[in-house]
């Protein structure tokens, strides 16, 4: 069937990803080819000591990036997008969005960057034995009730942004396995959240003014290829207010954007794992064994389909070196040059292959915000060096970059050295690597493992998205994801398998000993410089 075709009878899948700077849609074919594509930029505001975004933002947001692709539709294949074969939501996963009975937001949305937490994560980790990271659901909403936060006795239900939207789409309140494993513990044999961990949290709250269990206000918890909901007309209407886009179509569970990495690189199965690095970074694995111990750097998540995944996250990647790569934008357009971005990027990005062994002395820290794997709550940009240091563009490229990888390589080696974690395969995806070979050596070179990168990584979470789409409707009875990501979307990939050089491993070696050495630089520097 050719593209038309597909648009024409509604034989095409739709995934919707809410990410940190953009919300982006892709359209694939039944044998998961992009069709069209369509995005909208956006970005998180600090306001009362809260990274958030308003809901205003959120739906309008999603308005925009659906009208795009709609549009790109009509211009490339002459046809008008008016249904799709299935449809599957998802966004960043963890925050906190609390609602009353009657579905009204009693707070601003808390996202997973908040790093204001930490007494009740640490609490929590203790009670259950089961790390609980500051970002988690669950921590947001027992720090409201330690702080005696008066939006808490309206509480009716508590959802993540992916659920949030399906909610408003569908009417369904209910979440997929691993969005809903970043809210709360998850028993992987049930399915569903930690039954004892529910009862110790109840028991842990009932005489602090907590009118309500906690499993009443938590989305129901759905596998990767079970029945979500379908399309209301209200939903409808909020997708597409143009109004050609019509009700009934069918949902797959709404996930994190953790899950839809993880099917997007093919790394479902044990002794998988994959990285996405964009605004911020995180490695998954998926586990042949539960982990002996319990680390604050680590958490426990699941795979959409529910296996137990170790998962280390890092609040920051890319946001500095962005800014970086911006200011040196601003002096070449000062000068009159003329050029794309992609030309940028890649230009910068290869300047860095050519820095000097310990990148000329330079040292840099990439903490926009808070960073709990090496125990910071808040977070300030830094570049220092010695006076005779060799502050060159290629020696700052690579110090920018070995520093956007640096607090993932701390996790990483955790799981390695106390938990001989091993794996079979590391993917990546995600704008770290859009520069053919740089950023996938770099993170070689940072993770001491080859790293693979598809032809499809560009298209990221959104494309995972919608293959989980497609999965709710194509996947033959009793079929595994993992078996149908092998069989029909990654059977006959373009894989590109880099390793880091010796050189390049040196030299981060070099940089990552600076680097752990400097952290008491990177604390006394947000002493120093606080913030009104």
């Amino acid at each position: 069937m050719n593209a038309a075709a597909a648009v024409n009878s509604g034989k095409t899948y739709l995934g919707i990803e809410f990410g940190s700077t953009r919300i982006k849609a892709v359209l694939t074919d039944g044998e998961h080819r992009v069709l069209a594509s369509g995005e909208h930029a956006w970005e998180n505001r600090l306001e009362d000591g809260y990274w958030t975004y308003s809901l205003d933002e959120v739906l309008s947001g999603l308005a925009a990036c659906y009208a795009e692709l709609a549009k790109n539709v009509g211009e490339q294949y002459g046809e008008r997008l008016t249904r799709v074969g299935c449809i599957g939501i998802s966004a960043m996963m963890h925050g906190y969005l609390a609602f009353d009975e009657a579905g009204a937001l009693l707070t601003p949305f808390r996202t997973w960057r908040n790093t204001t937490t930490g007494r009740a994560a640490k609490e929590l980790s203790e009670l259950f034995g089961f790390n609980i990271p500051q970002r988690w659901s669950i921590a947001h909403l027992y720090q409201a009730i330690l702080d005696g936060q008066t939006h808490v006795k309206g509480l009716r239900r508590l959802t993540t942004l992916a659920g949030y939207i399906h909610w408003k789409l569908t009417g369904e309140f209910v979440l997929g396995v691993d969005d809903a494993s970043g809210m709360f513990p998850i028993d992987g044999d049930k399915m569903d959240f930690d039954e004892d961990k529910l009862q110790r949290f109840d028991a842990l709250t009932a005489d602090r003014g907590f009118p309500r269990r906690l499993r009443e206000l938590l989305p129901r918890v759905l596998p990767a290829g079970e029945d979500a909901g379908r399309l209301t007309a209200e939903g409808a209407l909020l997708l597409d207010p143009k109004g050609a886009l019509t009700s009934g179509i069918p949902f797959c569970p709404p996930e994190g954007d953790a899950g839809t990495g993880m099917v997007a690189t093919n790394s479902v199965r044990v002794r998988t794992g994959n990285v996405s690095a964009g605004t911020s970074v995180f490695a998954m694995c998926v586990l042949e064994r539960p982990l002996k111990g319990c680390y604050p750097q680590v958490d426990i998540v699941a795979t959409p389909s529910g296996e137990p995944v170790a998962m280390v996250h890092c609040n920051n990647c890319t946001g500095e070196l962005d800014a970086w790569v911006r200011t040196l934008a601003q002096a070449a357009e000062a000068m009159g040059a003329k050029f794309d971005t992609d030309m940028l990027y890649g230009t910068l990005y290869r300047a860095a292959l050519s820095a000097d062994r310990d990148c000329g002395g330079l040292l840099a820290y990439n903490y926009l915000s808070g960073e709990p794997v090496t125990g910071f709550t808040e977070g300030r940009p830094l570049l220092t060096r010695t006076p005779d240091a060799k502050l060159t563009l290629s020696n700052l490229m690579r110090a920018e970059l070995f520093s956007a990888v640096s607090t993932l390589h701390i996790g990483m080696e955790l799981l390695r050295d106390a938990e001989n974690v091993a794996l079979d395969s590391m993917t990546g995806h995600g704008g770290f690597f859009k520069v053919p070979e740089v950023g996938q050596r770099i993170m070689a070179a940072a993770l001491n493992t080859a790293v693979t990168v598809t032809s499809n990584a560009g298209e990221g979470g959104p494309w995972g998205m919608a293959i989980l789409a497609a999965y709710r409707i194509q996947r033959a009875e009793g079929e595994t994801l993992a078996d149908y990501l092998d069989r029909h979307v990654f059977a006959e990939a373009n894989c590109c398998t880099l390793s880091a050089s010796k050189e390049l491993k040196d030299s981060f070696d070099t940089f990552i000993r600076r680097y752990k050495a400097g952290l008491p630089v990177e604390a006394a520097v947000i002493q120093m410089l606080s913030e009104e």
